[in-house]
């Protein structure tokens, strides 16, 4: 059963599975729409428990068994979930493992804590088809004018979605919030190696993202991994064999 720790000024509950054990805590961060108990989690999960190491993962709010409305979301409002549940539960300098958005994510903490809270500062992060400044580069500057005109009126745009039956709702809160969170237009600093594993036949966030990424990650010791079939999702068997020994390789 999850526990539920509490975020924000309107105390939004937060689903966290924590799993206790040695070694530098892996520390889980989902991509958009996703949730904790999704394939790749459920795998490192299963890694931990074998090898006894400390696990944790969470909902975002508005995501999974957390509370909240998905449409309230932004990328303001995860970072300060996900903070929250690294500070409660996390003593030592963690593993972060970031799955798209929850890449993005990934780097937004490691920034904060580094200025703030350095002695939980990663130790390590794993990158998978990080969506880094997605809310701009991969939704955004891809709509058409039309598009960005109605989402402006309405505030919202109903996206289709190869991953739902149902449409993900992408709101003008989200893509305006997304711009105070930018990282592209600078180094990012890291105070850690970062392995990033990157399909190459990923439809939402191409490989040349990943690319520009490693671009950016000034100073720091950084391993990308291109993955010549791979979707956005690297879910197969053969990709959560690399996803462990990357995890493995850092930790």
């Amino acid at each position: 059963m999850p526990q539920s720790v509490t975020a924000g000024q309107d105390a939004r509950p937060i689903a966290v599975l924590f799993r206790e054990g040695k070694g530098p805590p892996v520390v889980w961060l989902g991509g958009f729409k996703s949730d904790m108990r999704a394939t790749k989690a459920t795998a490192l999960d299963a890694w931990a428990e074998a090898n006894h190491r400390a696990f944790l993962r969470l909902d975002y709010s508005g995501h999974g068994e957390s509370g909240g409305a998905f449409e309230d979301g932004t990328i303001s409002r995860w970072l300060e979930d996900a903070l929250t549940v690294i500070e409660r539960f996390v003593t030592e300098r963690p593993v972060l493992v970031g799955s798209s958005m929850g890449g993005w994510i990934s780097l937004l903490m490691t920034r904060h804590l580094m200025e703030k809270r350095p002695e939980i500062a990663p130790a390590g992060i794993v990158l998978i088809a990080p969506a880094v400044d997605m809310t701009e580069r991969l939704m955004w500057q891809r709509f058409p004018e039309a598009l960005r005109k109605s989402v402006r009126e309405t505030g919202v745009y109903h996206r289709p979605s190869a991953y739902s039956d149902d449409p993900y709702p992408i709101t003008w809160r989200l893509i305006e919030d997304g711009r105070r969170h930018l990282l592209l237009g600078g180094p990012i600093r890291t105070g850690c190696p970062v392995h990033i594993l990157q399909g190459m036949e990923d439809p939402d966030v191409p490989s040349s993202h990943a690319l520009e990424l490693v671009e950016h990650l000034l100073g720091d010791s950084v391993s990308l991994t291109l993955i010549k079939d791979g979707d956005h999702r690297l879910s197969r068997p053969e990709d959560i064999v690399r996803l462990i020994a990357a995890v493995e390789g850092i930790a």
